[in-house]
């Protein structure tokens, strides 16, 4: 099992005293992207490289042993994988469609391709994890069900899968996103939920990661945690990528389908990561594929300024795992700016910086005035209302374009915009209404 350093170098949620300097040895890039190839990450300690492993508590440390043996014996287990693709099958709506974007391509000089999370049951990607988690909440015997969320797209899916599957739901999501969020606060209510606003911290998703993992310290026993995005201690990094690689299997049949070879490029935003690391990973392999992964540059490159992990930050503890931080030069976090709630985080998921640091994917930063003008470009083009998020990926695949014309190009479309609607009405629509 994964280190588990004890409680009098670690608080109550798992986060080191910020004097700590964690700094596992990293293999050269070449041995890590050998590795890749033959997927070789997580080890048996939970890492990606040098990233990932369990920082925690000790008291967390029974549950994510449970959790461990759960996830060995039942994801690879034939009865319960039937039963989670059906439910994908039959309540998500998957396989989703690619769509071949004609107005964009028209307009950005490149064949764009958009693979459809936006038409998945809640309107994005979260479901797939989502229901996946919660069918193996029941298996292991938990009494109820607690998530944490910042666009409030993955506290619906949460809400919606445990309502599915009867499991009592509790979601924790920052003051600050339940305002610019306010759709999906109701959805979640009327999906069965109880709402539980944080209002310490930065109120946004790392305040609501905390509120969390404080609730399932205190009752680790029949209290499951549903994990949103490719965070957080071992196993959740695992269990997330497991659960949304279903987007990249689909995408890679679909374009071999229909266009008769793999893209030249696959693309996708990155937060915490889930959406991108679901998409990436069919296409780690193939090396003819260039994959681009973009963050939220936010309104520029200090601190505070950006949530783009992968851009700015520098390697620290942060909720349970070793990854990328926006810190300052104490170690202590730093808030985060982006346009977009579901971005606005300041860690990454640890394969992105496995990644990142092998060179398979290149990560670049989207400011907020570059990610509402792809979102409005993709409306005008497409007939399609994008999620904030998914429009910093259409902002890279159109860098990506005009670099590169007459490529090829994937973009992960992880979520429809119809939440984001408040925030429109103050930025894009701004006295248009």
């Amino acid at each position: 099992m994964a280190p588990h350093p004890g409680d009098e170098t670690f608080n109550e949620i798992g986060q080191p005293r910020f004097d700590m300097k964690l700094e596992p040895q990293a293999p050269d890039k070449e041995t890590l992207l050998a590795n890749l190839m033959k997927d070789a990450y997580p080890d048996a300690q939970g890492r990606f490289g040098p990233f990932g492993g369990r920082y925690v508590p000790e008291t967390l440390v029974p549950a994510l042993d449970r959790l461990q043996a759960g996830v060995d014996r039942y994801l690879r287990d034939p009865a319960f994988l039937e039963a989670f693709h059906a439910e994908l099958a039959g309540w998500v709506g998957r396989p989703t469609p690619l769509t071949h974007a004609r107005g964009l391509s028209r307009r950005w000089g490149a064949e764009i391709w958009l693979k459809r999370e936006d038409l998945a049951h809640t309107g994005a990607h979260k479901i797939n994890n989502s229901v996946g988690q919660v069918l193996l909440a029941k298996k292991l015997g938990a009494k109820r069900v607690i998530a944490e969320t910042g666009a409030g797209q993955h506290g619906v899916a949460t809400a919606a899968a445990c309502a599915r599957l009867g499991m009592p739901c509790t979601v924790y999501m920052g003051a600050v996103d339940m305002e610019r969020q306010a759709p999906n606060v109701g959805r979640m209510k009327l999906l069965g939920a109880t709402v539980m606003p944080v209002t310490s911290g930065d109120r946004t998703l790392r305040a609501a990661v905390d509120e969390a993992l404080r609730d399932w310290v205190s009752d680790p026993d029949g209290t499951y945690y549903c994990l949103g995005s490719a965070i957080g201690p071992h196993p959740y990094p695992y269990i997330v990528r497991e659960l949304q690689a279903v987007i990249g299997r689909e995408a890679r049949e679909q374009m071999l389908a229909q266009t008769g070879r793999l893209p030249d490029a696959a693309v996708a935003c990155v937060g915490g990561g889930s959406n991108a690391i679901g998409l990436f990973h069919a296409f780690v392999k193939d090396r003819e594929v260039e994959l681009l992964g973009l963050e939220a540059g936010g309104q520029g490159s200090g601190l505070g300024q950006n949530a783009a992990s992968l851009s700015y930050g520098t390697p620290g503890v942060l909720q349970g795992c070793y990854s990328l931080l926006l810190q300052d030069a104490d170690g202590q976090i730093q808030e985060t700016h982006s346009v977009s709630a579901g971005l606005d985080y300041p860690g990454v998921g640890p394969e992105h910086a496995l990644l990142m640091t092998a060179g398979r994917v290149r990560y670049e930063a989207v400011g907020d005035d570059e990610a509402l003008a792809a979102l409005a470009e993709c409306c005008a083009a497409e007939g399609i209302l994008p999620a904030i998020e998914s429009s910093h990926a259409l902002a890279g695949a159109k860098r990506l374009a005009q670099a590169q014309p007459g490529k090829r190009i994937l973009v992960g479309l992880s979520g429809r915009g119809d939440k984001d609607m408040p925030t429109l009405q103050r930025t894009l629509l701004k006295g248009q209404l």
